[in-house]
């Protein structure tokens, strides 16, 4: 069981544009079936966490049910209409939701779903194993930091996807 950071960034290191936009990376070319591709990474994930403004995102850009058939974790002070599936609001520290979440997963990975904050306070806690990044070709200027802290990195895979970069990442620990 892994704790996993997985998401997507500009070449300049922005998971979104100054507008919370993802504009800039759903027009990109992507084999779904090729390597370190979305479906292949999720489906060995048990449990996943996401901060306020990405929750928010996708409570303003996916239109259906709720998208995630396993249990999730929305790290938020803010109160937030509750969709129908297993959602957990949470505001407590790291430590204790990590164990929760990986009870939940019952031996399968954990998702770090965004953002780059709270990727770190998981980091923070030496409880992020992998961070892996798709690179889309494209310099943002400005926008949501793919990490807000250092975090120190060994990469251990690397591929190419269509029109993205991707690499796998092994969070080093001191």
């Amino acid at each position: 069981m892994k704790t996993q950071y997985y998401t997507a960034s500009s070449i300049d290191g922005f998971i979104a544009d100054q507008e919370n936009s993802l504009g800039w990376l759903l027009s990109r070319n992507v084999d779904q079936n090729g390597p370190m591709a979305y479906p292949g990474f999720f489906a060995e994930v048990g449990a996943l966490a996401m901060g306020a403004t990405t929750y928010q995102w996708l409570l303003d850009n996916h239109d259906g049910p709720w998208p995630y058939t396993i249990p999730s974790w929305v790290f938020t002070h803010r109160s937030f209409p509750a969709p129908s599936g297993d959602v957990r609001f949470t505001h407590e520290p790291i430590e204790g939701v990590h164990r929760e979440m990986t009870t939940a997963a019952a031996g399968k990975n954990l998702w770090i779903v965004g953002g780059g904050g709270l990727a770190g306070q998981f980091a923070d806690a030496g409880l992020l194993d992998e961070v892996w990044v798709q690179y889309a070709p494209v310099s943002l200027g400005a926008g949501a930091p793919l990490l807000t802290r250092r975090v120190e990195l060994e990469l251990i895979d690397l591929a190419r996807n269509g029109d993205l970069a991707c690499a796998r990442y092994r969070v080093v620990r001191p």
